[in-house]
């Protein structure tokens, strides 16, 4: 990618995808905390797609060692709309071609968690 940081390379893409990140720490599981533009009772499935799609792009460009990643979606501070997780093994799956971008999906939007902390 470039010569930032690990983390800021990583916030970097996903401020690229359109993702207001509040914070993202890359241990392990790695933690992301971003300000969704869509507050409304239901986590928009667009966003939430355009961050993972981040942590895909990265890992295909070996930029990002696959980690479960586990993001809080915000409507204001301390107002937690959602949780959802990507787990390492779906990111390496997807990489190597033996999971497809339904699949993907499907387990990410079955992680979902609405509302309060998860």
């Amino acid at each position: 990618m470039n010569d930032l940081e690990p983390a800021a390379a990583v916030e970097e893409a996903l401020r690229g995808n359109g993702i207001s990140v509040e914070s993202v720490s890359l241990d392990d599981p790695v933690s992301l905390t971003y300000l969704t533009a869509f507050p409304d009772v239901e986590p928009d499935h667009g966003e939430v797609g355009r961050a993972v799609t981040a942590f895909l792009d990265l890992a295909q460009d070996d930029e990002f060692d696959p980690r479960t990643v586990e993001a809080t979606v915000l409507r204001s501070e301390g107002d937690v709309q959602a949780t959802w997780t990507l787990e390492a093994d779906w990111i390496r799956a997807y990489t190597d071609y033996s999971l497809d971008d339904e699949e993907l999906s499907e387990r990410v939007l079955d992680s979902l968690y609405e509302g309060g902390d998860a």
